[in-house]
């Protein structure tokens, strides 16, 4: 079971819609990664973030495609590449990422209600 939290908990996690715009290799990784550059409009801007999605995902099937991700999370120096978001997905049943994403393309930068 899972510890519970309060709504107001749930509502410091700042949850938004970004586009991919960039995807590049990330051979330093530990675990087989790629490089992010996610667009989340004029507010937030153009973030990063190191992804454990190769299983599943070549480039070009990220380019363009719009993903949810944390953007009030600290950033994480993973080894070279800085990771300004958390970009959200589930395992499938061999531990492999499936990226979380809107049913129905949203403006980037809105957030999660």
């Amino acid at each position: 079971m899972t510890e519970a939290i309060t709504f107001g908990d749930f509502e410091k996690v700042d949850i938004r819609t970004g586009t991919i715009v960039e995807v590049l290799p990330f051979p330093e990784a530990r675990k087989p990664a790629w490089k992010l550059k996610i667009d989340f409009g004029p507010e937030i801007g153009i973030k990063t973030s190191s992804a454990q999605i190769t299983v599943h995902y070549r480039p070009d099937d990220l380019l363009g495609r719009q993903v949810l991700a944390v953007v009030n999370f600290p950033p994480r120096q993973i080894g070279p590449f800085r990771s300004e978001v958390l970009t959200l997905g589930f395992e499938d049943e061999q531990g492999a990422i499936v990226l979380a994403a809107a049913d129905r393309s949203v403006p980037n930068g809105r957030k999660l209600i």
